[in-house]
């Protein structure tokens, strides 16, 4: 791990379009020789994109496989290149809306796409912030991941398993809450609603956070620019009349938009996740097959 932190920053200092290509190769690469997450990824675009011919959803599985690479390249850029570089290469719009900070809780909501780290770094380029996250079992990587997101202005990261309290905790004190609310931990705290019209085990998290706390929900997106000319973060609107009295229309709200960001960049979504992991009662996994469904779509 020492070797590949150690790689990750020599390649921080190559021009953003010559690093970009080379995570797009090792991506191609990748999408052949990780066979169960190249399976999840066609499962998951069968799913969701069924009007797509399988060659189509192949090739946007493979294309998925370069940006996640190319992410995960460039994350070396967002852990130690100057504030300055970042400010060239990271557009925002229209702006952190940093009065929103200041008016009271804040819950800034930020699904899975690959360059969602990008939307933490222009976050902690103006204003401090707190977020969960999932504890790295590697120690050398963990601390590397944590003093990475904890630059510039100070973020307390808080490790999953704590709970919500910490998280509830520094809201009050005036730390808004970068969620990432679109991830498959089972049906506790969840709601099955439809994604993409598949019945998917949605987390009520972020609808009774705001209750609780009255917080404001504002969506962050983060996105490549084309021509390997960095990253655009899109901070959209209030969520208003949200999250009302019924959670599960609020888990519905947020999966359908959701899915309208994920129509816009498809490719850039995290398909490598097992969304449907969880399934509802009487209904079969639909990726415990998945080797088997294709194989028999290549033969």
């Amino acid at each position: 791990m020492r070797f590949l932190l150690a790689l990750m920053w020599l390649l921080h200092w190559l021009p953003l379009p010559l690093l970009g290509r080379l995570g797009e190769t090792v991506g191609s690469l990748l999408f052949i020789i990780m066979t169960p997450r190249r399976r999840i990824t066609l499962v998951n675009l069968r799913l969701c994109m069924p009007a797509l011919s399988e060659a189509a959803r192949r090739r946007l599985a493979r294309q998925h496989f370069q940006v996640y690479a190319r992410s995960i390249l460039e994350r070396g850029i967002l852990w130690w290149a100057s504030e300055q570089r970042l400010r060239r290469l990271i557009q925002v719009e229209p702006g952190v809306p940093l009065d929103a900070f200041a008016a009271g809780p804040l819950i800034l909501l930020c699904p899975h796409f690959v360059c969602l780290d990008v939307a933490g770094v222009a976050i902690a380029l103006e204003a401090s912030a707190c977020s969960i996250y999932a504890q790295q079992q590697n120690r050398v990587f963990d601390r590397a991941l944590r003093r990475g997101r904890e630059r510039f202005h100070p973020v307390q990261i808080f490790a999953r398993t704590a709970g919500i309290k910490p998280v509830i905790r520094a809201m009050r004190s005036g730390l808004p809450f970068f969620m990432l609310p679109d991830m498959d931990f089972g049906i506790k705290d969840a709601a099955f609603v439809p994604f993409f019209g598949v019945p998917a085990a949605t987390l009520t998290a972020p609808a009774r956070i705001a209750a609780t706390t009255g917080a404001a929900v504002i969506p962050v997106i983060a996105t490549y620019l084309p021509g390997y000319r960095g990253w655009t973060v899109r901070f959209f609107p209030r969520w208003e009349d949200y999250p009302g009295d019924d959670l599960v229309a609020a888990a519905r709200r947020m999966n359908a938009f959701i899915e309208e960001q994920v129509r816009a960049t498809p490719a850039q979504y995290l398909w490598t996740h097992k969304r449907f992991k969880t399934r509802p009662p009487g209904m079969a996994s639909v990726y415990e097959h998945a080797a088997e469904t294709e194989e028999g779509k290549a033969s």
